[in-house]
């Protein structure tokens, strides 16, 4: 029985005309600011691991207290995975260069709260912005790319934005440490948010979005200064006899009544009554709120939130070496509990949240299956490569570890380009199944691997085989599942293509970990003690320390043994399951 179409949506390369999408072209102009926008949110991803230490003094975290580190990590990625079903879900409603806009936006407030806290609490909220700001434009970009490009030529520069997002993990170290060697770490969240706010800027400028009206942007200009001057407080200003005067409370007893606080609020106000009134071009697009709301579900948008959310909390906030997951026995069931009634409610939700029907075409539901096994298998080399390196060949050595990880980092956006040139050549499933068959034994070998194998040249072999096995699959498995499913969901789809390998990545690290870890103990076990081993220098016994070191080895070996099983699964997935069905009709 044929159904009547939808009616057409806005435009998803920003037009906001009702174009329906498959008529949408946006600008190549776009679609590279899209792509700078995923490469700096993924080099801010690696580069705060690198100052971390430096953070924690600077909100006044010892550090011998840096387990209190964990919400810092854990608030970006909760913001980055929990949001992306709704704002890949924003995209396909409201147009992706929108979506592009606001998560830059919402990433360069972020971005200020981070560089300006001086308590923990206000870095864990502006690292939380930054990782839902980061999330959305990832799905965004994709879905530009296939508004852009046909089915049969989108491969190539899904590999393109696919390398640009894994040359982060190379660049943002890099980054860091140059803005370190000059700056102090607060130099580094103040350039993302200027990056932010010129890419913004940019898709304003080319994305083919109505430009807002001129008074709500100078309302918004104020509101941003104004906030920005008070909680930077530079010296400058904050200190001088007659300008110091904006940063005393007029009410006392109230830290943000100063003059700056107040005009904010005021700039803040008269934006949203501006926005409000104003029916043409507001900054803020207040006036459909009520009907958006509709349209994205905003009870099925709260329960995947909780879902993913609990679930993302319950393995970022692991102490992997005690446990599996934190505070499991609430989080895993409400994640549980939640997911249930979202599936419950997309059911009967006229317009629901994520497009499950989408996902019945093997192509579909494989990709994202490929895609958790590929999370799970990366972030055991992401891991234990430096691990590996830190105890054998570079013990104490930060820096040197970091440099045998980029042996094989060096090799992923590689794979990701060459993935999606290969693709125009033959099927996307057999060039993401060579790729992960290409990583998988890579992965054998390093659980060969003894206390001088990365000083020899085969160590270089492995590891850029296994980078570039991973780049490979980026290309294929994204182009499958924009293939399989319509023009309308794209932004969606590619959402959940995301979730699955952030969740793969969660979940894999602390399981392998957890598995490894019982296996180092019970070869403790069975070492003895030193006093049993060398009774008349038990604190200093070869015998014991060797058998230790072999321990650590047989843990980091057990972890490279998971994550090749892991990419065998991925390339016997991705062969049987990876079937391209056209759908250009849709």
């Amino acid at each position: 029985m044929s159904t009547s179409p939808r009616p057409p949506r806005a435009d998803p390369g920003g037009r906001g005309s009702g174009t329906p999408a498959s008529a949408a072209v946006p600008s190549l102009a776009v679609v590279v600011l899209g792509t700078l926008a995923v490469l700096v949110t993924a080099a801010d991803t690696y580069v705060v691991v690198l100052a971390l230490p430096d953070i924690l003094a600077g909100v006044g975290v010892g550090l011998d207290q840096l387990q209190r580190a964990t919400p810092i990590i854990g608030g970006f990625l909760l913001g980055y995975t929990a949001t992306l079903p709704l704002l890949g879900r924003l995209a396909d409603l409201r147009g992706r260069a929108p979506v592009l806009i606001g998560c830059l936006v919402v990433f360069a407030l972020g971005s200020l709260l981070t560089a300006t806290a001086t308590g923990l609490g206000a870095a864990i909220a502006g690292r939380g912005l930054q990782g839902v700001g980061a999330g959305g434009l990832v799905p965004a970009t994709l879905a530009l790319v296939a508004d852009r490009w046909p089915p049969q030529r989108r491969a190539l520069p899904l590999g393109v934005v696919g390398a640009v997002q894994e040359a982060g993990a190379v660049l943002g170290p890099l980054a860091g440490a140059g803005v370190l060697a000059v700056a102090d770490w607060r130099a580094i969240f103040w350039l993302n948010l200027a990056l932010a706010v010129v890419l913004a800027a940019g898709v304003v400028a080319t994305g083919r979005v109505r430009r807002p009206e001129p008074i709500g942007v100078i309302l918004a200009a104020v509101a941003a200064v104004a906030l920005g001057l008070q909680l930077a407080a530079p010296a400058a200003l904050a200190e001088d006899v007659t300008l110091g005067l904006l940063y005393v409370p007029v009410i006392p007893a109230v830290g943000v009544s100063t003059p700056l606080g107040l005009l904010a609020l005021a700039a803040l106000v008269a934006l949203i009554a501006r926005s409000l009134a104003v029916p043409g071009r507001p900054v803020l697009p207040l006036r459909g709120a009520r009907r958006l709301a509709a349209e994205v579900d905003v009870l099925g948008s709260v329960l995947v939130i909780v879902a993913l959310g609990s679930l993302v909390w319950a393995f970022a906030a692991a102490d992997t070496a005690h446990e599996v997951v934190a505070h499991g026995w609430i989080l895993l069931p409400l994640a549980a509990l939640a997911a249930v009634a979202f599936v419950l409610r997309e059911r009967q939700a006229a317009e629901p949240v994520l497009p499950l029907g989408e996902l019945r075409a093997p192509g579909a539901w494989g990709a994202l299956l490929v895609n958790l096994l590929v999370g799970v298998a990366l972030v055991a080399a992401l891991v234990d490569v430096p691990l590996f390196a830190r105890n054998t060949t570079t013990p104490g050595d930060q820096l040197g570890a970091a440099l045998v990880l980029l042996r094989m980092l060096i090799a992923v956006p590689v794979g990701a380009v060459a993935g999606g040139w290969l693709c125009r050549l033959i099927p996307p499933r057999l060039v993401a199944a060579a790729g992960m068959a290409l990583t998988a034994p890579a992965l054998v070998a390093m659980t060969q691997w003894g206390p001088r194998s990365l000083d020899g040249a085969a160590s270089y072999v492995v590891l850029i085989a296994a980078g570039l096995g991973f780049g490979l699959a980026i290309a294929p498995v994204n182009a499958v599942l924009l293939a399989v499913t319509g023009a309308r969901v794209h932004g969606s789809a590619t959402a959940l293509a995301v979730v699955a390998r952030t969740v793969g990545m969660l979940v894999g690290l602390s399981l392998l970990t957890a598995v490894a870890l019982r296996r180092f103990e019970a070869q403790i076990a069975a070492i003895g003690s030193p006093v049993d081993l060398c009774p008349k220098t038990p604190a200093d016994c070869p015998v014991y320390n060797r058998a230790t070191d072999a321990a650590v080895l047989v843990q980091l070996h057990t972890v490279f043994a998971g994550a090749a099983i892991a990419a065998g699964l991925a390339a016997v997935v991705a062969l049987l399951v990876l079937r391209t069905r056209s759908r250009s009709s849709r």
